[in-house]
């Protein structure tokens, strides 16, 4: 008799009955997926009680009215209560309708919302403790779907702007080498130097060539230098010089100046390695680690007769009659670094051949990872010429001892040249490198500031795609480092015990959001015969299984995702066992399997637009999987889904397993440690108190090195913490003396305001056990102090987190200039602890920056960067904007070059205002946590 409705979360019609169809006039196919709140006089207030159903569960006798559609109206009391699925999802509303005319909705209401209980008990066994959490689920859920369309649109949107940069990348490469050249060239005093350094080259190369007739060529030298370089009066002096050494043999004197004169124009040629690169008679080329050539100079174009753009990521070992002897060569490059001398013949695309000596070496980045090859390859043909002439110059050999000395050096001199141009090439590739990192960190660091203005809800979704993808670029960049090392042959495998179950099951909770926004299901199999500590590499473990689950998860929309792990075979030292991944997703075409595992390749062109990722994944899957002496398969079905499956080797163990993924506790053990702080700057020194005080440790502080040696004399600590840069004797002084001086194998760990800068292996050299960067990490402190006094196992733990800190630790940008969310966490929301560091602040900050200003003008270096130095710290702790931290970094590289460069008057005035402005601020914080203390 009353109107009974369905309605699903978006507030439409899935079903009603016939009393329905009665008191609105409208058939049931009219009524079902139309607006439920179309039907009532008050839409607003019924929208209002259908949300109190969702926030609530259920809702009784709220009055409405109903509208027939012939106008007539209904008074009702509505009745709602929420139904959900199996797992306790939220599916909808059930609602009735009493017509309070018929007095009837008692009986009725009471049998219904019995049948509904008996329902909701049955369907809810088990989620009596999780009913706040599915009301809360409930209404993520509504607000996630709302607006899932336009976050797909504006993922596609997102990743359609990532391909335009990424065809764009290579266009400013070359645009980027374009404006190298041209600001070679606008140089102002540099022409005419380029020129007299080619010449030289030439004449040099020259001299090599014709050692036994070098006499002559020094006259003809010294011509030419009269005729063309008018100019260049030092090299025709040189060059003069150089004749009339020939000329008197004797004059030892002179023939010394003229080596200097050499060395000289070495140093210079060396700065401008890339145009002598250029100007080479001898073919150049740098390949990459897939043997594809990068770049070349204009003899390798006319001896293969091909273009630079042919010649560009071409196969190097195509232009060689012998291709398997050339590919043998460039891997032996690869195996010792380098190599030379190796004869080999070049083939010209019209048949010319020409037989070359190949001269290679490796070229890396800043990191030590190799990029790729540098190759020269010398014409043999003309040192053959070379060689008879040398063997007839031999019956001069005893009249011309010195000038064949000298020219002995000359070559030597051309070999420094060679290795400086290839160092300075080095050099430029590994700025490349860290520079792409610059606008991805901006990108990423803009879009944080953003997200902390006041925005609408659909605003946010914007910019946390653009984060998300921002992020994932980063992850881009770290897959290819990744690659390029497992390339160079130099991914290493450790082995240590392992608890293989725990850390597989560990590993798979970072998927249980993804899986649960995506409604699917998450099976692991584990074999119980495995045994329970295994000895091989976790960490690559995880990375193989952590890319095949998420590819799983990124190519599944429904169904579920399984993960097994069963034992093949096991013997007294090993076993043999078999992961597998298996999907119910999209699956991959047949013909597509065998390209998969290749380097940025995918299963077809729209996947990377619809699904995302670069085709690195399963890349390095490989490349991790077989050098370990495994082998990885896969089968695959389209639109029923796929199976990964590798196998490794594990050595068996009686040891026990590293507790890698376990962070130490604070307990009565491990309270009573003394720790000596060293530290100059006060408001870090009230930082470290405040966070060893929370630790349960005691301390002392050290206001420089010296204090510390003298307070280590007198009394025993546990553990020294020192600081690298402090006036009178810095951390390096310090702890060179401790360990040669006094002896003492007291664990130190150094802090640093700039992991970047700081010279790690120096801190090795000097006996220092880790470091650890500024502002602290509290966690990662304890860890690190524990990790080294109690705890050994746990220093691998501290070194990952320390990575993790590092790679994650690009600060987001503050609109305002402060923000003490940091100083609150420090402080454990202590106000008189805040206060106290606010203080400090205000207290050392304007004499600092009166003291950059003072010794910038007097050009006192060394007072400007330990200055610049103490402030460093002071912005992390505040909460303000990473780039006056960066500021202040500048002008302590200014000082350390010991010259006012252009541009540091306006740092230093930027800084000046920005830590004024950071003063007033905290004044008024200070004033209001003291009116609420």
């Amino acid at each position: 008799m009353d109107p009974l409705i369905t309605i699903n979360p978006e507030g439409k019609i899935t079903d009603v009955n016939e009393a329905t169809v009665n008191i609105t006039g409208l058939n049931r196919d009219r009524l079902i997926n139309s607006d439920f709140f179309n039907y009532f006089t008050e839409k607003q207030k019924a929208r209002e009680v259908y949300q109190e159903v969702y926030e609530k569960g259920s809702v009784s006798d709220s009055p409405l009215t109903l509208k027939h559609k012939d106008g007539k109206l209904t008074d009702v009391l509505f009745n709602g209560s929420v139904y959900k699925d199996d797992l306790g999802s939220v599916l909808g509303v059930v609602i009735v309708a009493r017509d309070i005319a018929e007095q009837k909705w008692a009986l009725d209401l009471r049998v219904a919302n019995k049948e509904l209980a008996f329902q909701n008990d049955e369907k809810e066994k088990r989620a009596a403790e999780l009913v706040i959490a599915n009301k809360e689920l409930a209404f993520q859920n509504d607000e996630k779907e709302k607006r899932a369309n336009e976050l797909i649109i504006a993922n596609k949107e997102l990743l359609f702007q990532n391909d335009e940069k990424e065809k764009r990348a290579a266009e400013l490469a070359i645009a980027n080498k374009e404006l190298a050249f041209q600001n070679d060239e606008k140089e102002k005093r540099a022409n005419e130097l380029i020129i007299a350094n080619k010449e030289l080259l030439f004449q040099n190369d020259e001299k090599d060539n014709r050692e036994a007739e070098l006499v002559v060529a020094n006259k003809e030298l010294a011509f030419q230098n009269d005729e063309k370089e008018k100019r260049a009066a030092e090299l025709v002096i040189a060059n003069k010089e150089l004749l009339f050494q020939n000329q008197e043999k004797e004059k030892q004197q002179i023939a010394n100046k003229k080596l200097e004169e050499l060395s000289y124009a070495a140093k210079l040629a060396s700065q401008y390695s890339l145009s002598l690169i250029e100007a080479s008679r001898d073919p150049l080329v740098t390949i990459n680690t897939k043997g594809k050539i990068t770049d070349m100079n204009e003899a390798l174009v006319n001896i293969t007769g091909m273009t630079r753009n042919e010649l560009t990521d071409s196969d190097f070992f195509d232009y060689f009659t012998e291709q398997q002897k050339a590919r043998e060569v460039y891997q032996e490059v690869f195996e010792k670094g380098s190599v030379a001398d190796s004869p080999l013949t070049l083939r010209h695309k019209e048949g010319k051949l020409t037989d070359v000596l190949f001269n290679g070496s490796v070229y890396k980045d800043d990191k030590g990872d190799v990029l790729g090859v540098v190759i020269v390859a010398r014409d043999v043909t003309e040192q053959k010429r070379i060689a008879t002439e040398l063997v007839e110059a031999r019956v001069f050999a005893e009249l011309a001892t010195e000038i064949a000395q000298e020219a002995k050096i000359n070559a030597e001199s051309a070999t420094i040249i060679a290795e400086n141009a290839v160092k300075a090439k080095q050099q430029f590739l590994s700025n490349m490198s860290h520079e792409i990192r610059t606008p991805m960190n901006a990108i990423i660091g803009f879009t944080k500031v953003v997200l902390k203005t006041e925005l609408t809800p659909k605003q946010k979704e914007y910019l946390n795609a653009i984060k998300m993808s921002g992020d994932a670029l980063i992850v881009l960049i770290n897959d290819i480092l990744d690659l390029a090392k497992v390339d160079a042959g130099k991914m290493t495998f450790e082995k240590t015990p392992f608890k293989m179950k725990s850390s597989i099951l560990a590993m798979l909770h970072l998927f249980e959001t993804k899986i649960q926004e995506k409604n699917l299901k998450l099976i692991t199999e584990y074999d119980s015969k495995i045994p329970d500590v295994l000895v091989g590499d976790p960490v690559r473990l995880h990375q193989i299984i952590l890319n095949l689950v998420s590819n799983a998860v990124k190519f599944t929309s429904k169904g579920k995702i399984t993960v097994s792990v069963h034992l093949l075979h096991e013997d007294d030292d090993k076993v043999i066992i078999e992961f597998a991944v298996i999907d119910t997703g999209i699956g991959i075409p047949e013909e597509k399997i065998g390209k998969i595992f290749e380097n940025f390749q995918q299963a077809s062109s729209g996947t990377s637009r619809l699904y995302g990722g670069t085709g690195l994944g399963l890349a390095i899957v490989k490349q991790l999987v077989e050098p370990q002496g495994g082998s990885i398969r896969v089968r695959s079905t389209v639109n029923e889904g796929s199976t990964f499956s590798f196998t490794l080797s594990f050595q068996k163990t009686n040891a026990d397993a590293e507790l890698e993924n376990e962070l130490l506790e604070l307990d009565t053990e491990i309270k009573n440690i003394k720790v000596l702080v060293v530290e100059d700057i006060p408001l870090n020194q009230l930082l470290m108190k405040t966070l060893l005080d929370d630790f349960g440790f005691s301390r002392d502080i050290a206001e420089n090195g010296k204090i510390a040696i003298e307070k280590l004399k007198e009394n025993e600590y546990d553990i020294i913490l020192m600081d690298l840069q402090m006036p009178e004797m810095n951390g390096f002084e310090a702890t060179e003396y401790i360990r040669k001086t006094m002896n003492s194998k007291i664990p130190i760990i150094a802090l640093t305001a700039d992991v970047t800068t700081v010279d790690l292996a120096k801190c090795k050299a000097v006996g220092m056990n880790d470091y650890l960067a500024k502002p602290v990490n509290e966690r990662l402190l304890y860890s690190k102090i524990v990790g080294i006094l109690k705890k050994p196992k746990l220093e691998k733990l501290s070194a990952k987190l320390n990575e993790n800190i590092e790679e994650n630790s690009v600060k987001e940008e503050k609109i305002k200039c402060i923000d003490l969310i940091y100083l609150n966490q420090r402080t454990k929301s202590n106000p008189a602890l805040m206060m106290e560091m606010i203080s400090l602040y205000l207290t050392q900050t304007p004499p600092l920056i009166n003291t950059i200003k003072q010794s910038l003008e007097d050009k006192n270096w060394q007072l400007l960067g330990a200055a610049a130095h103490k402030m460093i710290p002071s912005f992390a702790i505040m909460g303000m904007n990473p780039n006056f931290e960066n500021m202040a970094k500048k002008i302590q590289e200014f000082a350390i070059a010991h010259e006012k460069m252009e541009g540091i008057d306006d740092l230093v005035l930027q800084l000046e205002e920005i830590c004024l402005q950071a003063c007033q601020e905290l004044q008024e914080e200070f004033n209001i946590i003291k009116n609420t203390i």
